[in-house]
């Protein structure tokens, strides 16, 4: 079984008073693992340091038991889909592939079938000769996974991948992930919570360059549960009662508001409710910053 090990991973940047990193160790191993966290958490300096794009200032990683100071041998190791990333528009799909699969020192025997397979799998094969330009953007995130495995690497890291696609286009890649993760480590980073409830039990939270949780969905569930409640009250005092709790759903019908929300514990009239992972997730950054009342 492959794995990432991770210890006491830091990384301070220069003139920044609070690392981006802040001593996170962590296991990954065969499957999907599913990195959560906001804006500026932390996850995608994480990403660029498995990838070797950028040096820890502390701390060890391994991938497939090679040490991270390795690059070249860690690059054949890993596939990357950034966050942002392109290709020549003018380039037909086939030949971004075949220039890509030349990068990767795919021997030149192994390219035309390694391409046409892999095309098949993101149903791409029917768009081989379409211009990039042409590509919708979901097209363009599948063509991006095909060029991250040309190499057949034995981790795929993909970084906010469903970010501005349409529900087809982000449910269909996210299966795309899950078929992939059966035979290697797909790290899957993302801020939106329904990409990890939809893909894979097991993740880790960053919020401000710490790792918050490492665990199951199930795990997190738990440690935000009886801290859900729901209530309804008056429209007229809807604006008070949202100065003190943080409010996750909100359903208006005529005077009266119907309210979930996170406390700390169980206000009158209040009624306890079983979390969704949005809210559990959203109760463990609370604690985090001690933000309950």
């Amino acid at each position: 079984m492959e794995k990432i090990n991770i210890e006491g991973l830091t990384k301070r940047y220069r003139g920044k008073a609070a690392p981006a990193l802040d001593q996170v160790s962590l296991e990954i191993e065969t499957g999907m693992y599913g990195l959560l966290g906001k804006n500026g958490a932390g996850k995608s300096t994480l990403m660029k340091i498995l990838t070797t794009l950028e040096q820890p200032t502390a701390g060890t990683v391994e991938v497939c038991g090679v040490p991270i100071k390795a690059a070249k041998a860690i690059r054949q190791q890993i596939g990357y889909l950034p966050q942002r990333f392109g290709f020549y528009p003018n380039m037909r799909v086939v030949d971004a592939m075949t220039y890509l699969a030349v990068l990767a020192n795919v021997p030149a025997r192994d390219q035309f079938q390694r391409i046409q397979h892999l095309l098949e799998e993101v149903h791409l094969a029917d768009k081989a000769r379409t211009k990039i330009k042409a590509l919708s953007g979901g097209m363009l995130q599948r063509l991006g996974i095909a060029q991250a495995l040309v190499n057949r690497p034995k981790v795929l890291i993909v970084d906010e991948p469903t970010a501005g696609l349409d529900p087809e286009e982000r449910i269909r890649f996210r299966n795309l992930l899950t078929d992939f993760a059966n035979e290697r480590i797909v790290l899957l980073s993302t801020h939106i919570v329904s990409d990890i409830e939809a893909t894979t039990n097991t993740i880790g939270i960053l919020d401000q360059g710490r790792l918050l949780f490492n665990g199951t969905t199930d795990q997190l569930l738990l440690a935000a549960n009886g801290h859900v409640f729901e209530k309804e009250v008056p429209v007229a005092k809807l604006n008070e009662f949202k100065r003190h709790r943080r409010i996750t759903e909100q359903v208006t019908d005529g005077t009266m508001v119907k309210l979930r929300f996170l406390a700390a514990s169980q206000i009158n009239t209040s009624a306890q409710v079983l979390p969704t992972l949005e809210e559990a997730y959203l109760y463990l950054q609370m604690k985090h910053e001690e933000a309950f009342l």
